[in-house]
């Protein structure tokens, strides 16, 4: 079987039938929840969401000590690399129990929809405020955009947990890099919910202890160490999603924006439309998500159009913690960018195949654009870790791609 192949979510594995049982009735009644969630979602996000979000955020601030720190000031949390081994211990346990050598898929962002051509460009008449980095002067790159399920699994799309996830890789970036594995690329990331799945590297640690049982939600449940808030804010923004063309997508961890200036980025399609998703409330085609990527660049181009929300509050748009949700009365998303995918035929099984000689990391960068907080100091060590793995169990060596790429249909 292709490791990109969908296939059903494993049992859960904590060791207790009871526990086993309370996992996967909770995955039982997500996916029930799954096939009626876009009879009431609109209704639902058009009045309660942001209400409730905004409520959400207060209660984790309230939470939080303000700890006094400067705009894109950073402070490691105490233990913070015995975290990150942590973290990536679990992944690549779980990495070596869900898959065999020669098909081994990412430990996150997992099912790939699509791997497509686009084109970056910056706009013209920028403040001088956002004038840094790739956004220094008008221009374009190119790029591989790779959209994704959540993962661990590649499981039947209605059957994931709601979110999906992009990763953006600009070519022809000049100027010296953060990691020198790649010289030419500059890699952007964005999930469809704002804020990150969990705030810290020590709850990250905690999320992929029960991620390698296959029972998540004793995460996010746990009497000792709960992260209901957490939970309530991931909620409101995963869904039974449409289309990957059709999603806002966040980066949810800040980043420099030269000197002493940090700012999360954003990508919001410039479509309204959404796809009908076949056959609800019984169960859609396994593959939907990337039938409807197929039908829309089939039929035309599709644009994102990529906003900068800059850091004006140390403590309300925090460095440390990627669980709060910058507030938007504090500082506006600002349009600087138009990512453009040009109509095309992507779903080849040789373009498909591609993504998974490419590695993603958000420190394939240049300097101004820096990754900040302790998930982005994780995710430099941890992304390296895992890509490793992947392509020594698969024999498939790192490629940095330069955008002539060409298919067999």
């Amino acid at each position: 079987m292709n490791s990109n192949t969908s296939r059903p979510i494993p049992p859960p594995d904590t060791g207790s039938a009871i526990l086993n049982w309370l996992a996967r009735t909770s995955i039982k009644l997500i996916q029930i929840e799954r096939r009626f969630d876009p009879f009431v979602r609109p209704a639902f996000d058009a009045v309660l969401r942001d209400p409730i979000a905004r409520l959400t955020t207060y209660l984790i601030n309230r939470k939080r000590p303000n700890e006094g720190l400067a705009i894109a000031e950073e402070r490691p949390l105490p233990d913070e690399e015995q975290f990150v081994d942590s973290i990536i211990a679990s992944f690549q346990q779980q990495m070596r129990l869900l898959w065999k050598p020669g098909g081994v898929e990412r430990g996150g962002n997992t099912k790939t929809q699509g791997i497509v051509r686009a084109e970056f460009i910056v706009h013209d008449g920028l403040p001088a405020e956002l004038r840094h980095g790739i956004y220094t002067k008008p221009g374009s790159f190119r790029a591989w955009v790779r959209f994704s399920g959540p993962g661990p699994y590649v499981t039947p799309d209605i059957d994931d947990v709601g979110f999906m996830s992009m990763s953006v890789k600009l070519l022809g970036v000049p100027g010296p890099k953060l990691m020198a594995e790649e010289q030419f690329t500059q890699d952007l990331f964005g999930v469809s919910p704002p804020t990150f799945v969990t705030p810290d590297v020590r709850a990250n640690a905690q999320l992929q202890i029960e991620s390698v049982k296959n029972a998540q939600i004793f995460y996010f449940l746990n009497r000792q160490r709960s992260h209901l808030l957490d939970l309530i804010m991931q909620s409101l923004w995963t869904k039974t999603q449409s289309s990957p063309l059709e999603a806002p997508y966040f980066s949810c961890v800040p980043y420099l924006l030269g000197e002493g200036r940090a700012m999360q980025y954003s990508f919001w399609p410039k479509t309204r439309k959404r796809t009908r998703i076949p056959r609800l409330p019984l169960r859609p085609p396994d593959d939907y998500l990337r039938a409807a990527m197929v039908a829309a660049l089939d039929a035309g181009d599709v644009e994102f159009e990529v906003r900068l929300q800059l850091q004006t509050d140390p403590h309300l748009m925090p460095i440390e913690n990627a669980g709060v949700l910058w507030p938007e009365r504090l500082s506006p998303r600002i349009p600087v960018a138009t990512l453009r995918i040009a109509r095309q035929k992507f779903d080849s099984p040789a373009q498909l195949d591609f993504a998974k000689r490419l590695s993603y990391n958000p420190w394939h960068c240049i300097a101004e654009h820096r990754p900040l907080g302790n998930q982005s100091r994780a995710r430099r060590r941890m992304y390296l870790a895992l890509s490793t793995l992947r392509h020594q169990m698969n024999a498939v060596p790192h490629y940095e791609p330069t955008g002539d790429e060409v298919f067999d249909s």
